[in-house]
């Protein structure tokens, strides 16, 4: 028997959403420890975001294809010899139904954290090697067990963000044949989710511009008041955590259907609820409370806080939710 094989049987658990949630977890700590000790080893934080990127997608894409997988890797085990093959992301769309393929809803919610995850990661990735580091980590990587404690909590950042997209991919497609009619939720998740996504790539970009000609001394500018800039004062925040938002209210109307509850092994709405939710509810606490919010403003503070415009700026622009009239 194989180690992947080993490892699938390990999983097999009889509720579909362990077999899912486990060895999808496990992936997202074995990628982080991967790329954890030889950043350790070099105190380096080049490959930080590239890693979770990275996380985000192969979670995303094992989650989806854990049914296939199996049934794959089982194959040789069984009398039959022609393998097992994977299902197509494009049958749902085309109405032709496989025995171990996909909704459409979980195409398109895994896809969307996909793109999110690859246009993030790219972007964060490029910037750090321009600067050549990142300065969140200019303490913390002199201390491995501090530099250790930052990729374990990305594991789990990217667990918990992830949490609604591997709870419908774990139910089994034909759970989820009934209800091929778009649902309120589906719109309203799907619509916060392009909202989202568009603010952060708009808001990135403009402080993007604004950082090239600022090298190019195109402006003396010492910091960003304009476009998205001007409405909050970290919009790209706002974005990320409105997009986790809509993931998880178009999951949440996946899950609160009572055959998918059945098939989840009696899921209560409360606890459905509450594997979608904890996605938006941890990145926003992270976002406002830990990592982005708090650095960036101890950063700016530092600074440029005595200066009378960057103190009238930051009194007359919301610190998160955007001021749009």
């Amino acid at each position: 028997m194989s180690f992947v094989n080993r490892l699938l049987g390990l999983t097999n658990f009889k509720n579909p959403l362990l077999r899912t949630l486990v060895p999808s977890v496990s992936a997202a700590f074995a990628i982080q420890t991967a790329f954890a000790i030889p950043s350790i080893a070099a105190q380096s934080d080049r490959f930080y975001d590239f890693s979770g990127a990275l996380s985000f997608v192969t979670v995303t894409a094992l989650s989806l294809y854990l049914p296939a997988l199996r049934a794959r890797y089982a194959a040789p085990l069984s009398s039959s010899s022609k393998a097992v093959a994977l299902p197509s992301l494009l049958a749902p769309f085309k109405g032709a139904g496989e025995p171990l393929g996909f909704d459409w809803r979980q195409v398109v919610l895994s896809g969307a954290v996909v793109i999110w995850a690859t246009r993030l990661g790219s972007y964060l990735f490029q910037r750090v090697l321009q600067e050549g580091k990142d300065s969140r980590f200019d303490e913390i990587k002199k201390t491995p067990s501090k530099f250790c404690v930052a990729f374990m909590a990305q594991a789990t950042w990217v667990s918990l963000s992830l949490m609604p997209i591997m709870a419908v991919n774990s139910v089994p497609a034909a759970a989820l044949a009934g209800g091929a009619r778009l649902r309120l939720t589906d719109l309203l998740g799907l619509s916060l989710y392009l909202g989202g996504i568009a603010f952060e790539i708009v808001a990135d970009r403009q402080k993007s511009r604004w950082t090239r000609e600022k090298r190019a001394k195109l402006h003396d500018e010492q910091f960003l008041t304009k476009g998205l800039w001007s409405k909050s004062r970290h919009p790209n925040y706002f974005g990320e955590s409105t997009l986790w938002l809509g993931l998880a209210t178009a999951s949440a109307g996946v899950l609160l259907a009572r055959p998918v509850q059945a098939v989840l092994g009696g899921l209560s709405p409360a606890v459905a609820l509450s594997l979608c939710y904890v996605s938006p509810a941890f990145v926003t606490f992270l976002l406002l409370k830990v990592s982005g919010v708090p650095l960036s403003e101890k950063k700016y503070d530092r600074l440029y806080g005595g200066r009378k415009d960057y103190q009238d700026w930051k009194r007359n622009t919301p610190k998160f939710f955007p001021n749009l009239f």
